[in-house]
């Protein structure tokens, strides 16, 4: 376990790599004795460093928690990280693209829950699936883009949680569905990079539905004293895998019947 002074200087260094975009050596290599609870600690701290500045907490994201997206990091079990304001894009935006350090792209659903979800008391029931869908507002098509403030090679699961588990910003756009309009296990999307295929994916490819995501998380918050407010998206993991992006690249993912989702590096 780190100590609170190391934790508080992990998380300054991480604020002033994503203003320099500059990634800092890995985390697990300088600190051997960190653990998981530290990388959450450092997270927490990271997120309030930049609420001081002005921004805002409005949802959670969840991640690593498909084969696809285990197969291509070698970590095995997910984590999850904090969306800020500024970090909710609508669909055709235009993104600098050296906002990010060389950012990928993810397809995925984002649940806008309508009600309080889970308990902060650890000793509560345990959230279920059912109850997830009867707090969810509407489920809308995602484009999740993978940001880095800590090096992308050889990283662990300590690495990836102190960094927002890679979260970087979210593109929201096509359909927006109530959970009784379609069987959110088989959404499926489509892929483009600059008009070719690139991945494809279902959604039941997160834990068999996307829901269970946002059980896990709930499930997780509740371990840390915390809970899902109304009002906030959750993300709720990656159906595909990561794609690369570079400067110039438009991104377009196609939900079939729940529409659209689009982008732009520039």
């Amino acid at each position: 376990m780190l100590d609170e002074p190391t934790i508080a200087a992990i998380a300054d260094e991480l604020v002033e790599a994503g203003r320099t975009r500059t990634p800092v050596p890995l985390l697990h290599t300088r600190h051997p004795g960190m653990e998981v609870e530290d990388s959450y600690a450092v997270q927490q701290l990271w997120s309030s460093r930049l609420q001081e500045g002005g921004r805002t907490v409005v949802g959670r994201k969840i991640g690593l928690t498909s084969k696809a997206m285990q197969a291509a990091t070698g970590i095995t079990e997910p984590d999850y990280g904090v969306i800020h304001d500024d970090m909710v894009l609508d669909s055709g935006v235009e993104i600098p693209w050296d906002r990010y350090t060389h950012p990928r792209v993810e397809v995925e659903l984002a649940f806008r829950l309508g009600r309080d979800l889970g308990s902060d008391d650890p000793a509560a029931p345990p959230v279920t699936i059912f109850d997830v869908l009867a707090a969810t507002e509407y489920v809308v098509p995602a484009l999740e883009i993978l940001d880095s403030r800590i090096e992308m090679s050889g990283r662990t699961i300590v690495d990836t949680i102190a960094d927002n588990a890679a979260m970087g910003a979210m593109v929201i756009g096509g359909r927006p569905v109530t959970v009784g309009d379609v069987d959110l296990r088989w959404v499926s999307a489509l892929l483009y990079r600059n008009a070719g295929i690139e991945e494809t994916g279902v959604a039941a490819g997160v834990l068999g539905h996307p829901a269970s995501g946002v059980v896990w998380l709930a499930t997780k918050l509740a371990a840390h004293g915390q809970r899902l407010r109304a009002g906030q998206l959750i993300l709720a993991g990656s159906f595909t895998r990561p794609m690369w992006v570079y400067q110039g690249d438009a991104v377009f993912a196609d939900y079939r019947e729940l529409g659209t989702v689009t982008c732009r590096f520039v």
